[in-house]
């Protein structure tokens, strides 16, 4: 229990402010916040399952060179992709809300590449290094998902009010800044 209440509160921290919550609200402004927040809660119990392994195992940190510029381009790839993909008519737009399989595959890759080499990562490495392993799989991914779930209702909020195009651009921008500071990461 002790593992899982610090991994909560150390990963909750952690994440408020981080990429991962502009990532929820952007999300949760073109799609259905339960599909959002299932797509991040899954994305992040296989991260942190990951991470508890490798913590508990090895006890030192990935090399994040690598993941960093890999995730960067895909984030290129998603801000072109955000810009491109809004140009679909009403009935299109319907059709896309549907079919949560998709969205869920796009939320989850998302999340999980951001992930990769994330502060959230190596925090739940250290963690595990010294705490249990289910408490701190577990208490990482509540605590991560609690964090997110505060932006996916900021995201429910703002989108209702934004107009489309500045929710696509903002989007878009949000996905390009974050790719050009992992690649930065990667190559520092």
């Amino acid at each position: 229990m002790e593992a899982f209440l610090l991994s909560t509160a150390v990963i909750f921290l952690a994440e408020l402010g981080d990429k991962s919550q502009l990532m929820a609200l952007t999300f949760a402004s073109r799609f259905p916040a339960r599909t959002v927040l299932l797509g991040i809660t899954i994305a992040t119990a296989v991260v942190h399952l990951a991470s508890v392994v490798l913590g508990a195992a090895v006890g030192v940190t990935l090399p994040t060179t690598a993941i960093s510029i890999l995730a960067g381009l895909a984030f290129f790839g998603f801000a072109a992709w955000t810009l491109r993909g809004d140009s679909l008519t009403e009935d299109e737009r319907t059709k896309v809300q549907r079919a949560t399989g998709q969205a869920l595959l796009v939320i989850g890759t998302t999340f999980f590449l951001a992930e990769l080499g994330d502060k959230t990562m190596l925090a739940t490495i250290t963690l595990a290094t010294d705490n249990g392993l289910v408490g701190t799989w577990v208490g990482s991914t509540v605590g991560m998902v609690i964090a997110d779930a505060l932006a996916i209702g900021a995201g429910l909020a703002l989108g209702r009010r934004l107009p489309d195009k500045v929710v696509r651009y903002g989007a878009a921008a949000a996905f390009a800044v974050f790719g050009v500071l992992l690649i930065w990461r990667g190559l520092s």
